[in-house]
């Protein structure tokens, strides 16, 4: 073999092992960017507002989610999008790629943390609720009593709980506008606020979905007749602000007079009892076509409906005498 084709060999030989080299190194490389992590666990990482890119790689390296953050700056100025990262707290799931953290910061993918506020919630218990919801920070006073739409609310780490119930409050405003500019003609409450204070009751007074247009009409029935509402957790409000009582209710509280009791008065209470929920509103400003005057529970977690003082008293006395047999009474 000459010189010439030998050296044409060595040469073309020479061009494969950097090729081959260079192949390992993008295989290298890739493999970096897009391999498995080292998380062996699930990471949370809190990237400052304002954070740099490199701040936000210290910070990944500190907390086990990369191997290097330099290693990971580099990777992401050659193989990364040039969107800006967004600030907040990250869950890294175990084992996630550089590449895939990145895009999660990119993406504002951060770590939500819920406070649920369940229909019927008291003011007073949403207050606590926002007290003992983790991570957020500040004061927040107990909100006005059915300023609050029930609902969850997802948040980050670190913000506040005033700005949490603000969110709170301005879904409410928002949903009862709607509502109210939906409602049905002849309805038997004059404003938003009556119509939340009414919801608030409808919503103590049944657990049951299907029932809410009913107890709605039974109540605006009376409402348009001058009759006493006489809603039991009406009673109770005033005593507990809406937390359970745990007792019965006393003859003495029955009979006493406040803003609330509607045994003792006729009319809306002065004020809503508790946080109603959408259902609830929009039962009273849609409510079920009814001539109902009455109603009392009829032992399956509902009620038995009536339009004359005998037909509910033949209906409470069916229901005392079932609690009879169960021991009830």
């Amino acid at each position: 073999m000459s010189e010439r084709r030998l050296g044409k060999r060595r040469g073309g030989c020479a061009l494969i092992v950097v090729a081959l080299i260079l192949c390992a190194a993008t295989f290298g490389v890739l493999h970096l960017w897009g391999g498995a992590g080292p998380a062996r666990g699930n990471v949370t990482v809190l990237v400052p507002e304002g954070a740099s890119l490199s701040r936000a790689a210290d910070e990944l390296e500190k907390a086990g989610a990369i191997r290097s953050a330099r290693q990971f700056l580099l990777l992401s100025k050659i193989l990364g999008a040039s969107a800006p990262i967004k600030a907040g707290e990250y869950r890294v799931p175990a084992g996630l790629s550089q590449s895939d953290v990145l895009k999660m910061m990119q993406g504002g993918k951060t770590l939500q943390r819920f406070v649920t506020i369940p229909e019927g919630t008291p003011s007073i218990l949403v207050y606590e609720a926002l007290m003992k919801a983790p991570q957020l920070s500040g004061p927040v006073s107990v909100p006005a009593e059915g300023s609050v739409l029930p609902d969850s609310y997802a948040y980050n780490r670190a913000d506040t709980r005033q700005a949490v119930l603000a969110r709170m409050q301005k879904a409410m405003t928002d949903y009862l506008a709607k509502a109210w500019a939906a409602r049905k003609p002849a309805i038997a409450v004059s404003t938003p606020q009556q119509a939340v204070t009414l919801a608030s009751i409808v919503e103590k007074e049944t657990g049951k979905p299907s029932e809410r247009r009913m107890v709605a009409a039974v109540y605006g029935n009376r409402l348009r007749q001058g009759m006493r509402l006489q809603a039991d957790p009406t009673i109770i409000y005033p005593l507990t602000k809406g937390k359970p009582l745990g007792r019965r209710i006393l003859k003495s509280e029955i009979q006493a007079r406040n803003g609330y009791n509607t045994y003792a008065m006729a009319g809306l209470p002065q004020g809503p009892i508790a946080n109603p929920g959408r259902a609830s509103i929009d039962a009273v400003l849609d409510p079920e076509r009814s001539n109902a005057l009455y109603f009392v529970a009829d032992g399956t977690g509902g009620h038995v409906f009536a339009e004359t003082l005998e037909q509910h008293n033949a209906n409470v006395a069916k229901w005392y005498a079932l609690r009879r047999a169960r021991g009830e009474m």
